[in-house]
């Protein structure tokens, strides 16, 4: 049974008129808003916040992108020590129009080398930059950057200007991670804030496939 349905089952012919008259409104009001929005633009788009989903939207960015033949190339920063579902499908059915970096090799409290982490980072920015900087791509995924500003692998001010600088106007670059810099969410088109409710590993329960990768 449909929410509509629901709403209205019961109402009088009165009620039901008074109800399609101020749904009508509703319409009028949103085609004239949505009239106004007319320009595009490549847009710089953050997912931080404790909660889960943060590469998991940014990925479905990236989907979109390949339904629509859309070139684009995802760069994961920290990710790289274990096989993901996103990587495996790219790869194996979407490499011509996806291109796809893994340059991470675990968290830092994996690696617990900090120096070879830096270098690591470095590398994978590079690597975003040449991606970023080639217009044939319309949207990169930048896989928890965020983390490697966090403890300062890259510099933030530098991503930032070269993002205000550098990056093609209508190209869309999608940074995800925890605890993304106050001056990134500053600088960005739409920035979104996953907050965590519930998380199934404080009951015990372990990254599962299909579900965490």
């Amino acid at each position: 049974m449909s929410e509509n349905h629901d709403e209205t089952a019961g109402m009088t012919e009165a009620e039901l008129a008074r109800h399609a008259e101020k749904m009508a409104k509703k319409k009028q009001a949103r085609e004239k808003i949505m009239a106004t929005k007319t320009d595009e633009k490549g847009l710089v788009i953050v997912h931080t916040g404790k909660g889960k989903g943060k590469s998991t939207a940014g990925f479905g960015m990236i989907f979109r992108h390949i339904a629509h033949k859309k070139p684009c190339a995802v760069v994961q920063f920290i990710k790289g020590a274990m096989a993901t579902g996103e990587r495996d499908l790219i790869e194996a059915h979407f490499a011509d129009l996806c291109q796809f970096f893994t340059l991470g090799e675990g968290f830092t409290w994996e690696t617990q080398d900090r120096a070879r982490d830096v270098a690591m980072a470095q590398k994978a920015w590079e690597k975003a930059k040449e991606l970023i900087r080639d217009e044939r791509n319309s949207m990169v995924l930048l896989d928890e950057i965020n983390i490697a500003l966090r403890y300062d692998y890259i510099d933030v001010g530098e991503v930032i200007e070269f993002l205000k600088t550098e990056k093609p106007y209508m190209t869309h670059v999608i940074l995800t991670g925890r605890n993304a810099k106050d001056e990134l969410i500053e600088i960005a088109d739409l920035a979104t804030e996953m907050e965590l409710l519930k998380h199934p590993f404080r009951s015990g329960i372990k990254a599962q496939q299909g579900v965490e990768y």
